[in-house]
């Protein structure tokens, strides 16, 4: 797919590495939807990539919640009269042991951990990926949508839920290629490893020394690259159904 003129929905697009993906598609001359749920932050990004001089609109959406995520890409096919990919982005983290136990008391991972982690990185890539497919049908159009999923989708000491949830994402990814590819519509996904983003800078610097020994590369990913693999797949046309790892050669 050529980007330039072309329509995408980044979800997560405030920060981080939503927004470094939205940056990378605005210098090839893509047009934007940026989705989050931070409306300062949305008008933040919008007026740093307005030097790019494409079309940007911001959407406030939680998408975990249906109703929501439906009225959204509604609301984004009226205003841009087509949706031509989607970057599925949006996610959080919850990290706890499953259990622990020490000094005689044993403590487990919350429901609510768990539950939050799904609904947004899980439940929300479904509800968007579901919406931009539908539109795209729709439309009669082909598209691309690129979900973002995990190293950790093999699983990661602490991380029970958003290893479960990055696991999913990589398996709707095959499902979707395998029956939208009829269609004219691809479903690819990047694994990211640790990013120089602001979640991983939450995570204490010791902690943070010691995974940088674990990937062979010794040394986190800067946004833009994981930006750059995002766009291989949208423009790879014979791309679709796999996840490419992206960890720096980490296995965790």
């Amino acid at each position: 797919m050529i980007i330039k003129d072309k329509v995408f929905v980044v979800t997560g697009a405030a920060q981080g590495l939503g927004f470094a993906i939205a940056k990378d598609l605005a210098t090839f001359g893509g047009k934007l939807a940026l989705v989050d749920m931070n409306p300062q932050g949305l008008d933040q990004a919008a007026a740093a990539l307005g030097e790019y001089g494409v079309e940007i609109r911001s959407y406030v959406c939680n998408v975990a919640i249906e109703a929501d995520v439906v009225a959204m890409f509604d609301s984004i096919q009226q205003d841009f009269g087509q949706i031509d990919g989607l970057v599925n982005n949006a996610g959080i983290t919850r990290d706890g042991l499953l259990v622990k136990h020490k000094n005689g008391e044993t403590t487990k991972m919350t429901l609510e951990q768990w539950q939050q982690v799904i609904d947004v990185n899980l439940t929300g890539v479904f509800l968007c990926g579901r919406e931009a497919a539908a539109k795209m049908l729709e439309a009669g159009q082909p598209g691309v949508i690129v979900n973002i999923s995990s190293v950790c989708r093999d699983g990661n000491i602490g991380q029970s839920n958003y290893s479960a949830a990055k696991a999913g994402v990589s398996a709707l990814t095959a499902t979707w290629g395998k029956e939208l590819a009829r269609h004219g519509i691809r479903v690819g996904a990047i694994a990211p490893g640790f990013v120089n983003t602001e979640m991983v800078k939450t995570i204490p610097e010791p902690v943070l020394e010691k995974l940088k020994t674990l990937i062979p590369l010794r040394r986190l990913a800067e946004p833009a690259e994981i930006a750059h693999s995002v766009r291989y797949i949208i423009e790879n046309d014979y791309f679709t159904t796999r996840t490419i790892a992206v960890g720096g050669g980490m296995q965790v």
